[in-house]
């Protein structure tokens, strides 16, 4: 046996053994990766607030600290209201659930003459399997759902804490991160550190104003249908919609369609329509415009990352995808030589033309020879003062008869030197 092959194989061995290891590791730890990924976003995001601060004198932990506060009283009130107003609202469809039930059943014996009773479908429901069922499912899984609302807790917890150790230390972490790296590389860190806060910071501006428009927009309906907290609703709407991915858009339609629901059920109908050709604009005519012009990609770009990302990261790949995608093109664009482009009509989409073949180019080329041999005429026409359809004629027989008498000169002349010589 070599030398060498038990070192060997104890060597793979231990790549292997290192490699499952942190295959491993990292499976267990993806979550918190996510978390501390979400965390540094959110620093980005309030980056540019603790540094304004921070600039007029106030200590850096202290400015976080506000601004952190700032939020989360924001959305404590906002909670707090939407849920004071979800539980009145679900006591007031409970008691007039009744009426809401006599109503379906009127129109439905109108309608397809049959006879129904409340009394019968209440006996029918109370007593149906699939009622009993779902209880006995729901009662086992109040343990998972207060599981999942603490693990819930404990991850915002957690991103909070992050991203508040990020904001605060934000100048240290960057002098931490350099001192490890040679000064040109420096220089790359810092600039791309810069570039990542202005796009992210355009991208949460960017999604406040689509919040805005919608919760005005969404408003204004709610207004009309004289629907009760039409203000908390599009603040619920504009906020939802926007800044939860993927499932944004159901939430935030849902709850505005139970609340007119209470009012009229035709109301609620009305709703769903109107969110529905909303979201189509907002999707088609002012996300792509708002998107480009405040974080600079494509439209089609920004939804492919957003694609990407939910496909790869889930929830949060679609939140940071865009901003990612955002930095990572102006980052990369300065390593990027770009030329002048030629002055060619093909690159305005217009396509060169392309010359006939056949029959039809044949008849164009004697056309074009008839036109110069009619140009040239003209023109020694012009010089001589003659009419062009003449002119040919009159200069052959005026040429014809200087040859004659030419000739005849000449033949004279010969004749005349033969008689001498025979002389």
């Amino acid at each position: 046996m070599p030398r060498w092959l038990p070192r060997a194989m104890v060597l793979a061995l231990g790549l292997v053994a290192a490699f499952q290891f942190g295959s491993w590791a990292f499976h267990q730890l993806t979550g918190l990766l996510l978390d501390v990924l979400i965390a540094f976003f959110l620093a980005l995001a309030i980056e540019p607030a603790v540094s304004r601060m921070a600039a007029l004198g106030m200590r850096r932990g202290l400015a976080t600290f506000l601004v952190f506060l700032t939020l989360v009283v924001a959305s404590a009130g906002f909670v707090t209201l939407l849920g004071s107003m979800l539980a009145g609202q679900i006591i007031t469809m409970i008691e007039g659930f009744p009426e809401y039930l006599d109503s379906v059943i009127n129109w439905v014996n109108a309608t397809f003459h049959t006879e129904l009773r409340r009394v019968d479908v209440q006996e029918e429901l109370l007593h149906s399997e699939w009622l009993r069922s779902y209880a006995q499912n729901s009662a086992a899984g109040v343990l998972d759902v207060s599981a999942q609302v603490l693990g819930g807790l404990f991850r915002l917890l957690t991103i909070t804490l992050f991203s508040f150790y990020f904001a605060a230390d934000g100048p240290r972490l960057r002098r931490a991160v350099c001192s490890v790296l040679p000064p040109a590389r420096q220089s790359e860190v810092l600039r791309a550190w810069e570039i990542a806060v202005d796009k992210t910071g355009g991208y949460l501006y960017s999604r406040s104003l689509m919040a805005l428009v919608s919760g005005v927009a969404h408003y204004v309906l709610l207004e009309f249908l004289d629907v009760p907290y039409a203000p908390a609703l599009a603040v619920w709407v504009g906020l939802v919609s926007q800044f939860i991915p993927t499932i944004g858009t159901y939430l935030a339609g849902a709850l505005p369609m139970l609340i007119a629901f209470t009012v009229d059920p035709w109301y609620a109908v009305w709703v769903l329509v109107f969110v529905v050709i909303y979201q189509q604009f907002e999707n088609y005519v002012l996300q792509p415009k708002l998107t480009a012009k405040t974080v600079d990609i494509h439209p089609a770009v920004a939804f492919g990352s957003v694609v990407a990302g939910t496909a790869l990261l889930g929830a949060v790949g679609a939140l940071i995808a865009i901003p990612a995608v955002a930095t990572l093109q102006a980052f990369l664009g300065a390593y990027v030589k770009r030329y002048d482009v030629a002055d060619d009509p093909r690159v305005h989409g217009h396509r060169r033309r392309v010359p006939a073949r056949g029959l039809l180019t044949r008849v164009q080329g004697l056309l074009e020879h008839a036109r110069q041999l009619w140009g040239e005429r003209s023109t020694r026409a012009a010089e001589t003062g003659a009419d062009p359809s003449g002119s040919t004629a009159a200069a052959g027989e005026e040429t014809t008869g200087k040859g004659a008498a030419g000739r005849g000169d000449a033949g004279e002349e010969a004749a005349g030197k033969r008689a001498g010589q025979q002389g």
